[in-house]
């Protein structure tokens, strides 16, 4: 089995190349550790269900997506520090779909693709 394959992944450019972008129980866990915001409150304010987020927020959620896709600590703050201000309302985008993706990974899933262990509801349930 490959382990890639399991995880809910996605691909977006920052800072002139295409990243792989995964957030796991790790990446929340450091995030929450480090600021004195719980992640469902960070969902809530990227959604616009209260204040809106702080950049450096953003920006370090984004930057654990790319630690959780594989990169190295210090390669993904390098690849952040590249990316001006100008970007930071992609990058909240990016931070949407991230968290998004780790809470409902089956949005991956193409419409209309049964996923194993699912099933139809019949018209009498």
């Amino acid at each position: 089995m490959a382990i890639a394959s399991t995880a809910p992944v996605i691909e977006e450019e920052i800072g002139g190349q295409v990243r792989r972008l995964v957030l796991r129980n790790a990446e929340i866990e450091r995030f929450e550790a480090q600021y004195s915001i719980g992640i469902f409150e960070l969902f809530d304010q990227l959604f616009g269900r209260g204040p809106a987020p702080q950049l450096r927020h953003v920006r370090d959620l984004v930057a654990l997506a790319m630690v959780g896709g594989g990169m190295s600590d210090r390669a993904a703050d390098a690849a952040m520090a590249e990316v001006g201000p100008e970007h930071a309302l992609r990058l909240r985008e990016i931070a949407q779909r991230v968290l998004g993706v780790a809470f409902m990974p089956s949005v991956l899933v193409p419409a209309g693709k049964k996923k194993l262990g699912s099933r139809k509801a019949s018209p009498a349930e």
